[in-house]
């Protein structure tokens, strides 16, 4: 199990590095441009190499990029639905390219048509993407809040894309606060056990490629994407306990997506507090780095 964060590429991909370096992460993700707006990072041959460079030399790793907000592979637009898998396309390629696991991103909404509506495009937009992207890099669908028609905030729904692609490449990014939010109790012991038996039954635990660790602001099931500080939210101390204490989740890499504190200023995302309470409780847990 590895611990790590959401980590900034301000003044180039590599220099997430060392950022990750100085609050402790394990493992990162990272943008490889800006979310919000489309077109993905042209990167030369030499950036390519340094950024493969301070990988290693850092020895932080796994590496997934995160995909960029606008994508919407559900869109009944057909400008923002070729444009989301062509985006996709570009990322899959970009993380090939700097060797990172994959790309782990939002499906999309189905703006109140239903999944059935939409979900032979999605299934089809994903194998045409697989197809022209490296073997060696994962398609990584994310669970939802369950906010605005988003898609995944059911397993059984994550579960029936990723049986219908029929790809080993296509797997699945749990974000606890997203599952808290759509109705699964992992603030304990017992519900995190319902959780995991759920999830391995609809999704497969050998599909799971990443835990985005992140408490919750709102209650269970308010269907909102609200992420809190660790142990500081409803999910709470005692239900990371569980979760890294479960046995389904002994080597799955932990990345944290959380406000952070008011260290120095306004608080910038995930931080040394927070990585350094995740890294405690899996001392606690007794589980190995």
């Amino acid at each position: 199990m590895r611990i790590g964060a959401h980590i900034s590429t301000q003044g180039g991909l590599q220099t997430c590095f060392e950022r990750a370096k100085a609050i402790g992460a394990e493992c990162v993700q990272i943008f490889e441009s800006a979310p919000q707006q489309w077109g993905t990072a042209r990167l030369t041959d030499e950036q390519v190499e340094e950024f493969r460079a301070e990988a290693k030399s850092s020895g932080i790793g796994p590496i997934f990029i995160h995909g960029k907000y606008l994508m919407n592979l559900a869109s009944a637009d057909a400008k923002i639905f070729k444009t989301s898998a062509s985006t996709l396309r570009s990322s899959l390629n970009i993380a090939g390219r700097i060797g990172a696991a994959g790309v782990i991103f939002h499906t999309g909404s189905h703006k109140g048509l239903g999944l059935e509506a939409v979900f032979e495009q999605i299934c089809n937009a994903a194998r045409g993407v697989l197809a022209e992207t490296p073997e060696d890099t994962w398609m990584i669908f994310e669970n939802s809040a369950g906010q605005g028609g988003t898609i995944g905030s059911k397993f059984a729904d994550l579960g029936q894309v990723i049986k219908r692609i029929d790809n080993p490449r296509a797997k699945v990014c749990i974000d606890t606060c997203h599952a808290f939010a759509s109705g699964y109790d992992l603030s304990n012991k017992d519900g995190v056990a319902a959780t995991v038996e759920e999830l391995d039954r609809e999704v497969g635990l050998e599909n799971v490629a990443a835990i985005h660790c992140n408490d919750s602001k709102t209650e269970l099931g308010a269907g909102r994407d609200l992420h809190e500080n660790i142990g500081e939210g409803k999910i709470g101390r005692a239900g990371f306990e569980a979760i890294l204490g479960h046995k389904a989740f002994a080597k799955v890499p932990l990345l944290l997506e959380v406000p952070g504190y008011k260290i120095g200023g306004a608080p910038k995302g995930p931080d040394k507090p927070n990585i350094d309470a995740l890294k405690e409780i899996r001392a606690a847990v007794g589980v190995k780095p």
